[in-house]
């Protein structure tokens, strides 16, 4: 028998998945047209209910694997989203995360199945109710996170030069960086290995690749240092 606190007035759970990609140079969005009204047939986050027996982050892994095809992808939550009348289907309280993937690797099949396409973030169209705000609300997110932490071990190949991490970067906050500061800030980091070999395709003298130290082969090299 139900407590009487718990007899109130119906409202669903959500959650909205903000899917960023990076292909060639380029921050993409992946979204697709509504199958259902209210707004059938026009463009949408990709999300789902929260079922009784998940999480709100079991049910945002479940979407983007049904997706994606892909498991194990980095997820944050960016917000709750409430309004009353955010949703003019019902009572419908969604909470927002977003991922970024390589869209070389997710399983395309998934993507057509589901109708859903991938636009460049600049070029995205109009999406309904108030997916346009999750979208610029998880962007920000994204920038905040690659403006503390350096990211793209997921994104890049395994080994990549300065360039291409800095045209990383550019697509994430939507502008063009300076190429010396960027080098030296992103060096600074000390989370970078030079490796021996070069790209010879971007100069004539050729770039060094560069691969991502990982957090236990830096804590070795920090016992070192105080060793």
């Amino acid at each position: 028998m139900s407590h009487p606190q718990y007899k109130h007035q119906h409202q669903y759970l959500a959650v909205d998945c903000v899917i960023f990609g990076y292909e060639n140079g380029q921050l993409k969005l992946l979204s697709a047209k509504r199958k259902f009204e209210p707004a059938m047939d026009q463009w949408s986050l990709m999300g789902g209910w929260v079922r009784m027996d998940e999480t709100v982050e079991q049910a945002a892994i479940r979407v983007l694997f049904q997706i994606t095809g892909l498991r194990d992808i980095y997820l944050e939550q960016v917000q709750v989203f409430s309004q009353p009348q955010r949703d003019p289907g019902g009572r419908v309280v969604s909470i927002v995360f977003y991922a970024m993937i390589p869209t070389d690797q997710h399983d395309k099949s998934l993507v057509h199945e589901h109708e859903a396409v991938w636009f460049n973030l600049p070029d995205k169209p109009k999406l309904i109710f108030d997916h346009d705000q999750m979208v610029e609300f998880a962007h920000e997110k994204l920038k905040q996170k690659a403006s503390y932490e350096l990211i793209g071990a997921d994104l890049l190949p395994e080994k990549f030069t300065i360039l291409q991490l800095r045209l990383l970067y550019e697509a994430v906050f939507q502008r063009e960086f300076d190429p010396g500061n960027f080098r030296k800030k992103v060096l600074s980091l000390k989370v970078l290995e030079r490796l021996n070999d070069k790209n010879t395709n971007e100069s004539k003298k050729g770039a060094y690749y560069f691969r991502f130290i990982t957090k236990t082969e830096a804590l070795i090299k920090e016992r070192i240092v105080k060793i």
